[in-house]
């Protein structure tokens, strides 16, 4: 006999600690309760999956279901050949919902007869499964109200049919489907969880194969597309399972973001201020693959290895010192980067002396550029440039009644450049990364606005829809720059030299 193997040993022990807090937890049975009521209250869960959900399963869902989460389903049960895409941020319970709550409140309706739960591999699917299966096992709530579901001999894992003839089945990726049924029933609710990973996704040939096979092989072992096809994960990659299903024709594709429409998509579990904290520690690249399905290529205009810090010269040996503003629109003072570069010149380098680069008011941005100025030393000149549109009404405002309580103005000056392509001109940048021309300051290199600054560049790219403001306000000084060296009658286009590394 085959000895089990230590993912074997989890995974068993993994069941039992789900059977445990089963029994321990899914809820007493009404006592004292005629046939009579107990059909009217059934029957009225059945009817609301929130109250169902809360019901029969109060022991997974600590608060009530969103409503992206009711949506959802009742959207599948009300359509019985719906192909979907459930493309939700991370913990928001999407296995949960679609591997245990929706199946077994189909089942309670009547309304499925054979589910296929996909996984990585058989045995991820399996474990998924086990979920589901502890549940017909061992809920209270759920066998008062629907009578036993194990049968006897069918009871396999991954693999097992319930007394009142539905079936459940575990399959890997890829995986042959072809003949699966229970009795005569072929699957009538088919899903895919999490099949995407890394590894896959970098492969753009295999995502293909896999998509083939979830659409030709999978999709047909259910009669005709007779069934409910959902495919549920984040977006890791523009080049995944998840993309290309979400594009088809037909699809309905539902996507929720941690955050829709500056508030949580799930109120009632998270607060606005606890999703902004999470994406602060996992960075902002991190952050919007995650929580707001938007994958960003690291690297793919700047590389991490083009970023030298150094320690900077005094700020009286720079040539030129030129401070830019990018203050996003002023529409919308809190909402987007507002981003503040400072660039020293000397010799045939550029040095990022400073950064302000944060979700903050016009007020804060202001202030901080005031304090900058008068941090400089007496004798060091620096020039302040923001784009000639931006001088005007609520921030010419701004800078004004700071300048009234300070005694002076900031000396500001407009760009009044005709700007070309903003991916052209902050690409234009990226040579003197990678020669070495531009050096980053070492002393500010885990400072936070410095930070999301090299954060800001690093997952800059065409048609992406990350923040570029620093990047821009970047671009905007050290075209500055040059100008002012082309006007002293110096080379425009800084020169390299040869690199080096800390």
């Amino acid at each position: 006999m085959k000895q089990p193997t230590i993912k074997d040993r989890q995974a068993i022990e993994r069941f039992r600690e789900r059977v445990a807090f089963i029994n321990e937890s899914s809820g007493d049975v009404p006592a004292d309760e005629t046939r009579d009521q107990k059909l009217k209250r059934i029957k009225k869960l059945q009817a609301d999956y929130n109250a169902f959900v809360a019901y029969y399963f109060g022991h997974w869902a600590s608060v009530p279901s969103g409503a992206f989460h009711i949506t959802a389903a009742n959207r599948l049960y009300a359509d019985t050949n719906i192909m979907a895409v459930m493309e939700w941020a991370r913990a928001h319970a999407k296995s949960t919902h679609f591997n245990v709550m929706i199946p077994l409140w189909l089942k309670a309706r009547s309304a499925m007869k054979v589910m296929v739960l996909v996984g990585k591999n058989e045995r991820n699917a399996a474990t998924l499964l086990g979920d589901i299966q502890a549940e017909l096992e061992n809920n209270h709530r759920y066998l008062h109200d629907f009578g036993q579901q194990m049968k006897y001999g069918s009871w396999e894992e991954g693999r097992f049919a319930t007394k009142d003839g539905c079936g459940f089945f575990a399959l890997g990726r890829g995986q042959s489907p072809r003949g699966l049924r229970h009795r005569q029933h072929r699957p009538d609710y088919i899903v895919l969880d999490d099949v995407d990973d890394d590894e896959l996704c970098r492969n753009p040939d295999r995502v293909r194969q896999l998509t083939e096979w979830a659409l030709k092989a999978l999709y047909f072992a259910s009669d005709m597309g007779r069934a409910r096809f959902v495919v549920v994960g984040n977006r890791i990659s523009n080049n995944s399972l998840v993309a290309n299903i979400a594009q088809m024709p037909g699809v309905w594709h539902y996507k929720v973001n941690a955050i829709m429409n500056g508030k949580p998509a799930w109120p009632e579990k998270y607060t606005l201020e606890e999703i902004e904290a999470v994406a602060k520690k996992l960075g902002y690249r991190n952050a919007q693959q995650e929580l707001f399905n938007n994958p960003i290529t690291e690297g793919a205009v700047f590389k991490q290895d083009w970023l030298l810090y150094e320690k900077l010269p005094q700020l009286h040996e720079f040539k030129n010192l030129v401070s830019y503003c990018d203050p996003s629109f002023k529409n919308s003072a809190t909402s987007d980067y507002k981003a503040i570069i400072t660039i020293g010149a000397k010799g045939q380098n550029l040095f990022v002396v400073n950064a302000f680069v944060r979700k903050s008011s016009i007020t804060e941005m202001v202030r901080w550029w005031y304090n900058m100025h008068e941090s400089l030393p007496q004798g060091v000149i620096c020039d302040y440039f923001m784009e000639a549109s931006f001088l005007q009404d609520l921030i010419f405002e701004e800078f004004t009644r700071e300048g009234m309580l300070r005694g002076y103005q900031l000396p500001l000056r407009p760009d009044t450049r005709n700007k070309p392509d903003k991916f052209a001109r902050i690409e234009a940048l990226s040579p003197l990364f990678e020669r070495n021309v531009i050096i980053l300051n070492k002393e500010l290199c885990q400072e936070r606005d410095y930070k999301e600054m090299t954060e800001q560049l690093l997952t800059f790219e065409k048609g992406s829809r990350t923040h570029d403001d620093a990047p821009d306000a970047l671009e905007g000084a050290v075209w500055m720059i040059n100008r002012r060296a082309a006007r002293g009658g110096e080379p425009a286009i800084l020169q390299p030299r040869e690199k080096r590394r800390w």
